[in-house]
């Protein structure tokens, strides 16, 4: 989804960030901040979840705090409705989903476990 949105944009969005490397110079404004915001988010470090939410507000506006609340939670969302489901990918997607999993490195998750890529 990131990358056919950055295709229809012209966006240059650097995968590097998913993997805690910096981003800079890149499209994304705040792109550093955000990702902090979204780790805070997905580890669950109530302190950590509110410097990140002060610092994302002290380089953008409430505005964007707001969104990227948002498109957290929807994630969260998709991702339990999925994992409680066992949604199956289907052979014409995985070659795709393996590409993205190879450039994100999730096989180092534990979780990547159960997912037959």
């Amino acid at each position: 989804m990131l990358r056919v949105s950055a295709e229809m944009t012209n966006a240059d969005v650097d995968l590097h960030l998913v993997n805690g490397e910096s981003s800079e110079g890149g499209d994304v404004a705040h792109a550093d901040e955000l990702m902090a915001f979204a780790t805070a988010v997905a580890t669950r470090d109530d302190s950590e979840l509110t410097a990140c939410r002060e610092r994302l507000l002290s380089v953008s506006n409430a505005e964007v705090l707001v969104d990227a609340a948002a498109v957290a939670g929807n994630f969260q969302r998709m991702v339990r409705i999925a994992d409680s489901t066992g949604i199956p990918l289907d052979a014409e997607r995985m070659e795709m989903f393996s590409v993205a999993v190879d450039a994100l490195e999730l096989r180092r998750f534990k979780t990547s476990e159960h997912t037959p890529l």
